[in-house]
């Protein structure tokens, strides 16, 4: 298996006026301890802090600005498709949820629930909760439940259907075990919620979503990944099929990054959704949901980053080009900034994938190695540096984040090139995370190389091992003690170029398919 993790693949550049970097702006690193390496990118970015209230965080400006990027192009995206945006409430009574088993088992050890509605002085200091409800509410883990119990409101004809709705909004699951990004008690999202005349039509919604979510997170984030359905051990709880996009991050592991669900009749049945068809008579809906979240950042730094901080694809980064002006005195300075303020503004009038360029001048009177070495950690695509000399020359000295390359530009060449240089990046990302994910991929056809796939070299070093391995399998429950001894899953099974039936690696019972197993967050 060769090795994932390597020393930071960009060179460091040193240059004029540079002060000494060290050998990685990040540790630890990658290799010596990729979960800290993680927390230590989004500090140096200042992308989130951990807040007073246990397992969940404050997003500062430059994460939430690359939220809102994420936003602004999964928004576009669903208006494109047909759908429009609402907001339902926070609290989700306990009677809604009780009424979807499945449901609500798969959601009840992570419910956060309000039973009071006040507080009162406590006789022995403090406050103390007041005033019970007469019915608990749940902080709402997904809003099934409360929208459908709207939708069975709004529908009563064929005519009304189909509606289909999403809601931007946070939500909150009582986790034990959290990381920032990845996994907190509160976090923000998208749910979408639709409801169907057919169950033809359901489906076709299903996998519409699931295709929206792969065209972002590979035109958009520049991250591979692979469509699939769940298995019915990792399906939403209550759902009929639940449809996943699957990323590999760089220690390997499988992230999961967006899912839509075929909710069949199953919700609209508990909700009482019911429609009166063409022919007069009284059918049930069927539903899906779908939702993408927060934890799109978290998937976004370990696929690009690197040992200098965090590495963005230019789509989403917020300030795409950033230009430092250099100078010794006011006099070079009014020489500096009229020039650094013409270029910005002929940058800023290009455009790439549709949309004019985003950049910033950043004229804070630092340190000129301590303000590049902060764009570098935040992750900013290209860095332009402009001086007296550069100026002379009617020129600029480019950096690339993802290389870490740098060059002396002609003004107007820079200027003509600068788009073509982002797309350049976008596409290099994208296919380095894609010679990661084909380099640590492999098939399997029995247990003993599974075995050997996913187990450490030892138990005192555990380095990285293991990737996506494509194995046959016909029972999951035939799977599940070994799968639970090793911490591996069963991510999807892929809905392409998977139709070369066999046996199962570990019973040799005949098997339709092959399925993506890996160790995941």
């Amino acid at each position: 298996m060769p090795a994932v993790i390597d020393e930071s693949p960009y060179p460091l550049v040193l240059e004029i006026g540079m002060a000494k970097a060290p050998k990685n702006a990040i540790s630890p690193t990658r290799s010596e301890d990729y979960p800290e390496w993680y927390q230590q990118v989004i500090k140096a970015a200042d992308l989130a802090e951990a807040s007073p209230v246990r397992g969940c965080m404050v997003i500062k400006p430059w994460g939430y600005a690359l939220w809102e990027n994420m936003q602004r192009a999964l928004d576009d995206k669903f208006k494109a498709t047909g759908h429009q945006n609402a907001y339902f409430p926070l609290f989700i009574p306990m009677s809604y949820l009780e009424k979807e088993a499945e449901h609500v088992e798969g959601f009840a050890k992570e419910c956060a629930v309000v039973t009071h509605h006040r507080l009162e002085p406590d006789p022995e200091g403090g406050l103390r909760p007041a005033g019970p409800l007469e019915e608990p509410l749940i902080v709402r883990p997904t809003s099934e439940t409360i929208i459908g119990a709207t939708y069975a409101k709004w529908v009563q004809s064929y005519r009304d259907l189909p509606i289909k709705i999403n809601q931007w909004a946070n939500v909150v699951r009582w986790e034990l075990r959290t990381r920032m990004f990845l996994r907190t008690a509160e976090f923000l999202w998208q749910e979408g919620h639709t409801v169907h005349a057919t169950s033809e039509e359901a489906m076709e919604e299903t996998q519409q979503m699931v295709d929206v979510y792969a065209d972002f997170a590979e035109r958009w984030m520049a991250m591979p990944v692979i469509r699939g359905y769940k298995t019915p051990a990792e399906r939403f709880p209550g759902a009929v099929e639940t449809l996943s996009i699957e990323a590999m991050m760089q220690d390997r592991k499988a992230l999961q990054a967006g899912t839509s669900h075929f909710l069949g009749q199953n919700f609209s049945k508990a909700q009482e959704i019911q429609f009166q068809d063409q022919d007069g008579n009284l059918q049930h809906a069927w539903t899906t949901s779908w939702g993408v979240s927060t934890r799109l950042v978290g998937a976004l730094i370990m696929t690009h980053s690197d040992d200098d901080g965090l590495v963005l694809p230019p789509r989403l980064a917020p300030a795409q080009i950033v230009i430092l002006p250099i100078y010794r005195d006011d006099e070079q300075r009014t020489e500096v900034m009229a020039y650094v303020d013409s270029l910005k503004q002929e940058l800023a009038a290009q455009t790439m994938a549709g949309q004019t360029l985003r950049v910033e001048v950043d004229d804070r009177d630092i340190r000129g190695g301590e303000k590049k070495w902060y764009h570098v950690k935040r992750g900013v695509p290209i860095r332009i540096e402009v001086g007296p000399k550069d100026i002379a020359k009617n020129a600029a000295f480019v950096t690339r984040r993802d290389t870490g390359k740098s060059q002396g530009m002609d003004r107007a060449e820079l200027v003509a090139s600068i788009a073509d240089m982002l797309c350049d990046m976008q596409k290099g990302l994208y296919d380095r995370a894609l010679k990661l994910r084909e380099d640590n991929t492999c098939q399997i056809d029995n247990e003993a190389d599974f075995r050997a796939y996913f187990t450490p070299k030892n138990a005192d070093n555990p380095e990285p091992h293991g990737g996506f391995a494509h194995c046959h399998f016909a029972d999951e429950q035939d799977l599940e003690a070994l799968l639970k001894e090793l911490k591996v899953t069963i991510r999807c099974i892929p809905q392409e170029n998977n139709d070369e039936p066999g046996k199962c690696f570990l019973t040799g019972k005949p098997a339709k398919h092959r399925g993506v197993f890996a160790k995941a967050y």
